[in-house]
């Protein structure tokens, strides 16, 4: 196995790297239960991901998280008898983070249509956590606007409160809903979720971890309820690239949108279009990934990391 890039020894590193090919091998036999309809579905934006990558990697990964949760639905199991209670399980939470443009929307979405299709059809939902964006009147109003996708653009309260919720058993928890069009939180708008057995949250900083309160009451991070967490990595100079080619295609598609709030962006000739993503990208985008969404990659369980076209070259899982 080779070594993780970070550190000279693999001995050293908590992770074990595996290939592209070592990955593959190591999913289970069982047929993949998606087809290439439903790949179409759930791809994002300029990802090309395909019934091929999806049975190489994704195919082992929902294998993976199948042990994992079982594993955790058996220790649940022991803890309650050892305290004589007969308390229903909570839900199995999944964090999945990385940097704009990267492909975390298609990875959850993927991820989430191969564990719903488990024995037992779990019910499993997806939460990203554009949701928990203040407002953009408040972002105006704290001079924010700028640095959104930043942590402190984020109700990080609201968010905890959330999936505490959502990890106690509340039969239902609210979550506010988010429009990509209009770049803001709907007004009125909420997306509820009703004792999922699994529960996806995606979002740039779901693995930041903050300084601890003083009091020792309340827990700092939302990465504290994550049972399995994910991290999805690309080279700077790659998401450069991924991030102004995903501009460009929205120039010519919702960006034409009147309601749209880039829909001052669709005039915009080839040369000031990808003069203005690159701007973007360097302005907010890179200074937000370098000082809060890098950072936390070694604290995911799995690191998946991306070539230049897009697919998983190699995986990094934690040990044990």
């Amino acid at each position: 196995m080779r070594h993780n890039g970070a550190v000279s020894d693999a001995s050293e590193s908590p992770f074990l790297t595996l290939s592209r090919s070592e990955w593959a091998a190591l999913a289970d036999s069982t047929p993949l239960p998606l087809t290439e309809e439903d790949i179409a579905r759930v791809r994002g934006l300029g990802d090309p991901v395909d019934l091929d990558e999806v049975d190489t990697i994704y195919r082992p990964l929902s294998r993976l998280l199948d042990l994992y949760s079982d594993s955790t639905g058996r220790l649940h199991a022991a803890t309650s008898e050892f305290l004589g209670e007969r308390a229903s399980r909570t839900p199995f939470i999944i964090g999945i983070a990385g940097s704009v443009a990267v492909g975390k929307s298609t990875t959850a979405r993927v991820v989430r249509e191969l564990m719903a299709r488990w024995p037992g059809s779990p019910r499993v939902e997806l939460i990203t956590t554009d949701g928990f964006l203040y407002p953009n009147s408040v972002l105006e109003q704290r001079g924010l606007l700028e640095r959104k996708g930043f942590p402190e653009s984020y109700d990080r309260r609201a968010l905890r409160q959330f999936i505490w919720k959502v990890k106690s058993g509340a039969a239902e928890v609210h979550a506010p809903r988010y429009s990509h069009i209009t770049y803001d939180i709907v007004p009125g708008g909420e997306i509820t979720v009703s004792r999922p057995d699994i529960l996806i949250v995606e979002g740039l900083n779901v693995l930041q971890a903050g300084s601890p309160p003083k009091d020792g009451k309340a827990i700092p991070y939302v990465s504290d309820f994550f049972d399995f967490s994910v991290y999805i990595d690309a080279e700077e100079d790659v998401l450069h690239k991924w991030y102004v080619d995903r501009f460009l295609t929205l120039r010519e598609t919702a960006f034409r949108d009147p309601k749209s709030y880039f829909h001052r962006y669709s005039n915009l000739d080839d040369a000031q279009a990808t003069a203005t993503a690159a701007s973007i990208w360097e302005r907010i985008n890179l200074i937000n990934l370098r000082e809060n969404i890098l950072p936390t990659r070694q604290r995911a369980d799995l690191i998946l990391k991306k070539a230049a076209n897009h697919f998983v070259q190699d995986v990094s899982l934690r040990k044990l």
